[in-house]
């Protein structure tokens, strides 16, 4: 029986116009299944997503009819309500990496006891990171009481995971300090906290942050020193390597004059600052900007490790984390077709206090 639903579509060129399109899904053909999209997270990652996808194709993961607008990812928890693959039951509740959208038909394949993999045409030459569906019955890391705070910070954990490994093992480049830009953002956040649990070998960590989160950022215990970002000048360490989670031009480019030769690494992973992402940061002193992808690390470090290893090392990482981010974040639900465009202009415009975990369920 076909059921109706609905998506958030957004304008590639101008992330601010967004609308509400219909659907309707037919039952779904031999090999493939019907998930309803029962929540998700929204957090300034999305907006990341959102204006990285001319480099990493996060528009072509889930397109919808109108060539001018796509569905930027979100992170989130699904059921499987129309299945025409015996491997999956209906009722199998999924966790996973989603559209803005009230259902999705997806293509199973290597169904194991923890999981698929959607292998639709739009996926393929995708990362394996964003194509897998955890299976919540046989998922080590689910709890039915922590969806929210699953949404909100799994996927980015990962990332923060990983960049503490690439960092620890490279001897944190050999600098005096780490900095990390959008101090208060949950990458930032958990990159902080697993530099702190692992000891950093007497290297500073620097949480570089906008005046109006200074205490938000303070009062979390996870930065030796929390600086404003119209007071670069008063960081004291001889020399820095730091993070760009916000990807703001003008913030990057007084580290590169201020350090010079004394910048011993520049690593790029977000955009939470979308509006001076694309300013002039040509010519800069100092190391060459590097691009940080996520999931091309975690297959590297898999193969280096194993797959049981790897899983293992971030589950006790993870574990840690959430006991403390429980207390960092109050997570909001949100339901509602007219909220969830709200919410998601309010985190396009960096309105939303850090404070705040959105989750949101599209009707």
């Amino acid at each position: 029986m076909p059921i109706q639903g609905a998506h958030l579509v957004i304008n590639p060129q101008d992330l601010s116009d967004c609308r509400f399109v219909d659907q309707t899904f037919p039952d779904p053909a031999p090999g493939r299944c019907l998930i309803r999209i029962d929540s998700f997270a929204m957090t300034a990652n999305n907006i990341t997503y959102g204006r990285a996808s001319g480099q990493l194709g996060y528009w072509e993961f889930f397109p919808v009819e109108d060539p001018a607008y796509g569905r930027i990812p979100v992170w989130g928890f699904a059921d499987v309500v129309a299945s025409n693959v015996p491997e999956v039951a209906e009722g199998t509740r999924l966790y996973g990496f989603l559209p803005m959208s009230t259902h999705l038909e997806i293509e199973p394949g290597k169904v194991t006891g923890r999981g698929l993999m959607d292998e639709a045409e739009t996926r393929k030459g995708k990362a394996p990171i964003y194509n897998q569906y955890s299976f919540c019955s046989g998922d080590p890391m689910y709890a039915p009481d922590q969806e929210g705070l699953i949404s909100l910070f799994r996927p980015l954990y990962t990332t923060s995971f990983l960049l503490d490994d690439f960092f620890r093992s490279n001897g944190f480049f050999g600098a005096e300090a780490v900095a990390l830009t959008s101090a208060s953002s949950k990458t930032a956040l958990g990159m902080a906290h697993a530099m702190k649990a692992g000891g950093t070998e007497g290297v500073k960590l620097i949480g570089l942050t906008s005046a109006a989160n200074m205490a938000f950022v303070q009062g979390l215990g996870v930065y030796d020193e929390v600086i404003p970002y119209d007071a670069l000048d008063t960081i004291s360490a001889a020399s820095l390597a730091y993070v760009d989670m916000a990807g703001n031009g003008d913030v990057r480019r007084a580290l590169h004059e201020r350090y010079a030769d004394d910048l011993q690494h520049a690593c790029l992973v977000g955009g939470t600052h979308w509006t001076g992402r694309d300013r002039d940061v040509k010519g800069l002193p100092g190391p060459k900007p590097a691009f940080f992808f996520a999931p091309s690390y975690a297959q590297q470090r898999i193969a280096d490790w194993g797959g049981a290893a790897f899983q293992a090392r971030l589950g006790t990482a993870w574990s840690a984390f959430l006991g403390d981010a429980e207390r960092w974040i109050r997570v909001v639900e949100t339901p509602g077709n007219d909220a969830a465009r709200a919410i998601y202009l309010e985190t396009l415009r960096g309105k939303v206090s850090p404070d705040i975990g959105n989750i949101l369920s599209l009707a």
